[in-house]
């Protein structure tokens, strides 16, 4: 979509294997008298298992002076190694496990409580680990102590009381499922976790990120702490695309220091580790683009990042692409997007000037610059070792499909999709279409309509195309989770707390209905 200018009960269901650690502070950090209150307690659990991983969670409990951040570490006894965390920053070097506190949960009031949560791979056996040590001081075993293997069924008495201080953001786990968000990869045409199950998306876009940096107004365009996630999750979204502007990732001199380089990288990196912790998969893409395009449909004469393009211009996007891939390579719950909505079809004599152009990139007709193509930008991402689900939109602005799969790139690791939008002003926009154009595609890769909208103020027309992806099985995002006017947006709400406009009703009703 273009945008508009801007002008000035949490409860551990079986609690499997706990070690309950608490310690006095020594004298020189302020020591309690003997029988008090221990200065720390951290309760480990193992809340599910299966034949080669399981989630744990950690309840550090606060009895000192009040925290303004936190760093917890722990080594585990065996060989378990943690493949992802939440509520946390997560890092593993041999045995040792660290998790420091994220910007909204590192002050634990004196007798407050925080809880993180992780999925770890294992092998033989899963003992817990015994010793625990908070900012530095070390919280000892109460007497305790966690069996060597946990139980496979829940005890009918849980060795400790589960805490009744809920989580900032409490896990979801499916049956035979990942905790929210899912580690996402390709299987035939679908996107499953890491146990093989179906994964279908459905969310929002929440734009700004792609033009507040360039035209120096900031970074969000609105809020994105925790209680502007919890409303855009009270809409039942379990996906929020972000989109990204290359200049401002990269820091070029046109954009404000305090909006460029590592600072908008610090406060995009910071507002997808608060999705993943909500639970939420984000889908980071490039929207706004460096290059001179002056031809048809042209968004804009600048070279910088200001408009939509019809490809990127590869100085720019590969080391972009890098960059996002090195950011977030270790998170395979969070997917990209390489390019918002190419539009090369309207540059070039036909369409397969157009399509040779999308997969190639290099020298394309009616394109001034060195273009991008799908390909290399697929193997700057996959030159990090980053295995994140790709994907990839065609042309038309993302809404023409016709010779993605006769054009598709190559991707050693085979974790590729394709990206569609559909608005009911597109030329793809009817049943008839989406049956003969859209539907061969999806029954060979995963397909994700990343935006779908309407212009009328109404939603009659994302309801027949919702109606028509659900009985698909396809993942789908409304655009967009901003309070703009829903005629010039199309806005969904019009307020962040998740009032919805009159168009925004018919999605946040049908995500409701799909439970």
């Amino acid at each position: 979509m273009r945008r508009p200018t801007r002008t000035a009960a949490f409860g551990i269901a079986a609690v499997t294997t706990a070690a309950t650690a608490a310690a006095l502070l020594p004298a020189a950090l302020g020591a309690t008298a003997s029988g008090a209150a221990p200065a720390c307690s951290v309760t480990y659990s193992v809340t599910s298992q299966w034949d080669a991983g399981f989630q744990g969670d950690v309840v550090i409990t606060n009895n000192a002076a009040a925290t303004t951040s936190w760093n917890l570490s722990f080594d585990f006894p065996g060989s378990q190694k943690v493949t992802q965390g939440w509520n946390g920053t997560w890092t593993q070097s041999g045995k040792t496990v660290s998790v420091a506190s994220m910007s909204y949960n590192g002050t634990i009031a004196t007798g407050g409580s925080v809880s993180a949560g992780f999925l770890a791979n294992w092998s033989g056996s899963n003992p817990a680990p015994t010793v625990f040590k908070l900012n530095g001081t070390t919280c000892n075993v109460n007497g305790t102590t966690p069996p060597t293997t946990p139980p496979t069924t829940p005890p009918t008495t849980p060795p400790t009381t589960p805490p009744t201080t809920p989580p900032t953001t409490p896990p979801t786990t499916p049956p035979g499922g990942d905790t929210a968000p899912p580690k996402l990869h390709v299987s035939g045409n679908q996107l499953v976790d890491s146990t093989g199950k179906n994964v279908v998306l459905h969310g929002v876009n929440r734009s700004g990120t792609e033009f507040m940096c360039a035209q120096g107004y900031g970074v969000f365009d609105g809020p994105v702490d925790d209680a502007a996630i919890d409303a855009i999750k009270s809409w039942h979204v379990t996906a929020v695309r972000v989109p990204l502007n290359e200049d401002c990732w990269q820091g070029l001199s046109y954009v404000p220091a305090a909006y460029g380089g590592a600072n908008y990288v610090s406060a995009i990196t910071g507002w997808v580790n608060r999705l993943v912790a909500h639970g939420i998969t984000p889908i980071v893409e490039l929207h706004w683009s460096h290059g001179t395009y002056t031809g048809n449909s042209a968004g804009c004469s600048d070279v910088n990042a200001t408009c939509q393009k019809p490809m990127p211009d590869a100085q720019y996007a590969i080391p972009f692409w890098t960059g996002v891939a090195n950011a977030f390579k270790n998170n395979t719950s969070v997917v990209f997007d390489l390019f918002n909505e190419p539009y090369p079809d309207r540059a070039t004599s036909t369409t397969e000037q157009a399509w040779t152009c999308w997969r190639d990139g290099g020298t394309c007709p009616g394109i001034g610059y060195q273009v991008a193509g799908m390909q290399s930008m697929i193997n700057a991402v996959r030159g990090t070792g980053a295995q994140n689900v790709i994907l990839a939109g065609g042309l038309a602005y993302s809404n023409d499909l016709t010779g993605w799969l006769a054009h598709k790139p190559t991707d050693p690791t085979g974790n590729l999709g394709a990206a569609l939008h559909v608005y009911n002003f597109n030329t793809c926009s009817s049943a008839a279409c989406w049956d003969s154009q859209v539907a061969p595609v999806a029954a060979q890769v995963p397909l994700v309509a990343g935006e779908i909208g309407e212009n009328t103020c109404s939603h009659g027309f994302i309801d027949q195309f919702m109606n028509w992806l659900d009985a698909h099985k396809l993942s789908y995002l409304g655009w967009t989770w901003n309070t703009w006017d829903c005629s010039s947006g199309p806005s969904l709400i019009s307020a962040y707390d998740g009032t919805p406009t009159a168009y925004g009703i018919g999605l946040r009703d049908h995500l409701a209905s799909l439970g």
